[in-house]
């Protein structure tokens, strides 16, 4: 169902009628996304006389990312993209980067395979070309080498830097190289004001890359919206830092759940009945005997599972720690205790992704745009359940929803494109100015999409090299009447080949009767020989019978043997034929025209996709540093924040 979206202005008052003192919370694993956009929410409500607070935060109790386990490389942190082969299941958040028109939208070869190209044969004629034609254009991550990965908190800054400098220049400058004119050299010189940033506040003492994120908020934020934002920065390490003086807060209710014996099968039954389904989120078992969907982040131990028993508990850290209990713990408070005798005052107690959002939002309002986070619909589920079975009564707050129209947006700004090869067939032009980019781009989506489903009807080869001869001529109208002729030439060869099949079935419907008459002549030699010749004395007549029924076994046995050498002519002028050098060569350039064909046509099915989906999704989650270098007046960012839709999407 399409939710009931408001202007901010009404979504802000039913917020102080419901959660009149939450702060809004934007939680990023980076700066380098969309996060920065959020601003807008503080700025507009500024406008309309709201003090609502904005806290801007670094979700750093993630693991930094990471590639597959079967593709762990050596090294400490490396750069890739992301496409359905080599990287397939890379997962980053922590630096990801995506220039000008990008999204991390894989080309998969399922989508390939649904548009009609044979991936089987290509990935056999061309060995590793679907790396490439798969991956998500214009956006590239960085993932840590190690096994297991440093959750974010634990990553110092010094080692990364490298690596965030050359993929955040690379995102920039690709951007800027999209732009034409005027609005190439206002990029640039903004290119330089968020690059002054960018290095500036990494340069002096030795920091943590959490600390160094946090650090660059209000200026991506400042640099984003043209303006100072009003907000307070935090990190999750800071927000859910777990000792007996914060174990009391709203936060840490649900956990309490989990924590007392009393309640804590109940709950955990909640959580793995909330992930029923195809949800791909492991149930508690998978982690071992009284798991909780809770981590605990221990200083220099790291972050692990705790598993709670009656007398004492194990945190799976990559050296696991325990703890040990006089009795059974009965209260969040007792838990707290227990770690904080053991392990000290900072440790911090995350709830696994399902369990996460609901303990923020007991105290906060989460800003998240359209589409983000896929967990959701099971914390929705499982915050029922909770209330449901054990009658748990916290307010867990609303997220508001944020449905951007970036590339809308652009209809009232006043700069030019020069369009990345992926985008030019589908707008059909090289360059174009933004207005008429947000007038065309929506049609260019439903055309591509249209391509799409034209192309997957497409299965014979022939039916996709007309398609090409009607949709794009040139060189394509020759190949197609050379494949044509190719074909003739073929067909004429075939005919020879179809000539001796069917003399090749006729000898074998003579080898078949010749069979019957030497099982019927060795037959009547037998018998003959026994009722005339066998124990006998023969007589003239008889001698005379048995050397006719021999002739005729001689007969039929020398036909046998001529169709032998009938079979053996007819095989040696069939491979004459079909292994004549020019046949030969006709059957190669018909492969060769066929696989131009398929390459053709991989290259439309990615470009369509990059042109549609990924259209989309970057019009739903853009780069918020776009703005200011695309439109350095700032019109394209106050008309995307005005534009959006806003919404309030319930989790209880």
């Amino acid at each position: 169902m399409e939710p009931s979206c408001q202007p901010f202005k009404a979504v802000l008052e039913e917020l102080d009628v419901i959660a009149p003192d939450a702060p809004f919370l934007a939680l990023g694993q980076t700066v380098f996304w969309d996060e920065p956009m959020k601003g807008g929410v503080s700025l507009q409500a500024r406008a309309l006389g709201s003090k609502r607070r904005l806290i801007a935060g670094i979700h750093d109790t993630d693991y930094f990312a990471k590639l597959p386990r079967s593709k762990v490389r050596s090294g400490s942190f490396k750069t890739f993209p992301h496409n359905d082969t080599t990287t397939k299941g890379l997962w980053s958040a922590a630096g990801e980067f995506s220039t000008l028109f990008g999204s991390e939208t894989v080309i998969t070869k399922e989508a390939l395979q649904a548009a009609g190209l044979r991936t089987a044969k290509l990935q056999a004629a061309r060995p590793g070309y679907l790396d490439q034609a798969t991956e998500a254009w214009g956006w590239r991550g960085i993932v840590s080498l190690e096994d297991p990965a440093p959750i974010t908190a634990q990553v110092k800054l010094d080692p990364v830097f490298r690596e965030l400098h050359a993929t955040f220049d690379w995102a920039l400058n690709t951007t800027v190289e999209s732009l034409r004119g005027a609005s190439e050299e206002a990029g640039k010189a903004k290119l330089n004001e968020i690059h002054a940033d960018f290095c500036g506040i990494a340069e002096g003492p030795s920091q943590s890359l959490s600390n160094y994120y946090e650090s660059l908020i209000p200026s991506f934020y400042k640099f984003t919206a043209g303006v100072e934002v009003d907000l307070e920065t935090t990190r999750t390490t800071r927000l859910l830092t777990f000792n007996t003086k914060t174990c009391h807060l709203p936060r840490f209710e649900i956990a309490g759940l989990f924590a007392a014996q009393s309640t804590r099968a109940e709950a955990a039954r909640a959580y793995d009945e909330s992930l029923q389904g195809p949800s791909g989120v492991y149930e508690l078992s998978k982690f071992g005997t009284g798991a909780i969907p809770f981590d605990l982040i221990i200083p220099d131990e790291g972050r692990g599972t705790i598993r709670l028993g009656t007398r004492g508990a194990v945190i799976m850290t990559r050296r696991p720690q325990f703890l040990s209990f006089k009795k059974p713990i009965e209260s969040i408070a007792e838990l707290a205790a227990a770690i904080e005798a053991k392990f000290g005052k900072e440790c911090v107690l995350v709830g696994k992704a399902v369990s996460l959002i609901g303990m923020l939002a007991r105290e906060h309002i989460f800003v998240f745009h359209e589409g983000a986070s896929s967990y959701v619909q099971l914390s929705k589920k499982f915050h029922q359940l909770l209330r449901d079975r054990l009658g748990f009564g916290g307010t867990i707050h609303p997220i508001l929803r944020i449905r951007y129209r970036a590339w809308d947006a652009l209809e009232g700004t006043c700069s030019w494109f020069r369009l990345p090869e992926p985008f030019q067939h589908a707008f059909g032009t090289e360059e174009l100015c933004s207005p008429s980019f947000a007038q065309r781009w929506r049609s260019v989506v439903e055309s591509q999409k249209t391509l799409l489903k034209e192309l997957g009807r497409l299965r014979r080869p022939t039916e996709l090299i007309d398609f090409l001869d009607s949709t794009h001529g040139g060189a394509w109208k020759t190949l197609a009447q050379e494949y044509r002729s190719l074909h003739d030439v073929l067909a004429l060869v075939q005919e020879q080949v179809d000539a001796t099949r069917k003399s090749r079935d006729h000898l074998y419907n003579r080898r078949r009767q010749l069979k019957v008459a030497s099982v019927t002549a060795e037959h009547a030699l037998g018998d003959h020989f026994r009722a005339h010749i066998f124990g006998v004395t023969p007589t003239a007549e008889a001698i005379a019978e048995r050397g006719r029924l021999e002739g005729v076994l001689h007969e039929v046995r020398r036909d046998l043997h001529h169709l032998k050498q009938s079979f053996i002519e007819l095989r040696v002028q069939q491979q004459e034929v079909v292994q004549d050098p020019k046949v030969l060569a006709v059957h190669e350039r018909r492969r060769a025209i066929e696989l131009e064909a398929e390459l053709k046509r991989l290259r439309l099915v990615r470009d369509a996709i990059i042109s549609s989906q990924g259209l989309e999704r970057a019009s739903l989650r853009p780069g918020a540093w776009w703005f200011p270098i695309v439109s350095p007046d700032g019109k394209w960012y106050r008309q995307t924040i005005e534009s959006a839709d806003y919404y309030l999407e319930h989790l209880i």
